[in-house]
């Protein structure tokens, strides 16, 4: 057995060197469920463009955007999605282990979601070549383009988008350098039962970024286009 998924979180404290505006964390890349809800998290301990932060990425059934963040929207993932959130709101975003590979995420009144994280032969290989992988590769758009979709039919999370650009208009390049398959525990928004992990029927994107098609958490560190307000999209709080 491998590096822990809370162990492999601790030590990804570190920001990438480099230039462009740049985070390292961990969280759900995407976890759909049977009652329509689809749920994703990010925890960024660091940032190069505000304080650390937690937040919950939401769409409804009816295929409405909401991210939830513990800091204002332009320091958080609302810098670079807002444009197609139909809101953007502060919230007590809390993520914390339960165990080693367990984790709960709340927001008082909206989300009480539980999960554990797996790994199998197939992310224990992913792993292995991440950790392989010359640090100029995780920068290559090229590199990065190809590897999306190979990695994503390996592990059948359908198309995996690691580089285009954002609702906003930056581009950005995604580095998850070590994943884990998700089940859930228990889980529930607003009162109502989220339901069981399915697959998605049809796959959905921000932009260039697909949501992988079934519940997969991951380690790693993302690179984006510094915010240019002449030409790209101002996050704005909605709530």
């Amino acid at each position: 057995m491998g590096i822990s998924p809370k162990q492999a979180a601790s030590t990804g404290t570190a920001l990438v060197p480099g230039e462009g505006e740049r985070v390292t964390g961990y969280g759900v890349m995407a976890a759909p469920f049977s009652s329509g809800h689809l749920l994703a998290t990010r925890t960024f301990p660091v940032s190069s463009f505000g304080p650390p932060y937690s937040s919950v990425w939401h769409r409804d059934p009816e295929g409405n955007w909401t991210i939830y963040s513990d800091v204002e929207p332009a320091a958080s993932c609302a810098r670079f999605f807002s444009a197609a959130l139909v809101e953007a709101s502060q919230a007590d975003v809390r993520c914390s282990w339960v165990t080693d590979s367990s984790m709960q995420v709340s927001i008082p009144g909206v989300l009480d979601w539980e999960f554990e994280l797996m790994e199998s032969p197939r992310t224990t290989i992913m792993n292995a070549v991440g950790k392989g992988m010359p640090e100029a590769m995780w920068r290559n758009k090229g590199v990065l383009g190809a590897m999306g979709p190979v990695a994503g039919r390996f592990l059948g999370l359908g198309h995996i988008g690691l580089a285009g650009n954002v609702p906003n208009g930056q581009w950005f390049r995604a580095n998850p350098r070590l994943m884990w398959f998700l089940r859930t525990i228990r889980g529930s928004i607003r009162g109502q039962e989220l339901g069981y992990d399915t697959p998605l029927r049809e796959q959905v994107k921000l932009g260039d970024f697909w949501l992988p098609s079934r519940g997969i958490f991951a380690v790693g560190n993302s690179l984006f286009e510094p915010l240019d307000p002449n030409r790209h999209q101002r996050p704005e709080r909605s709530r």
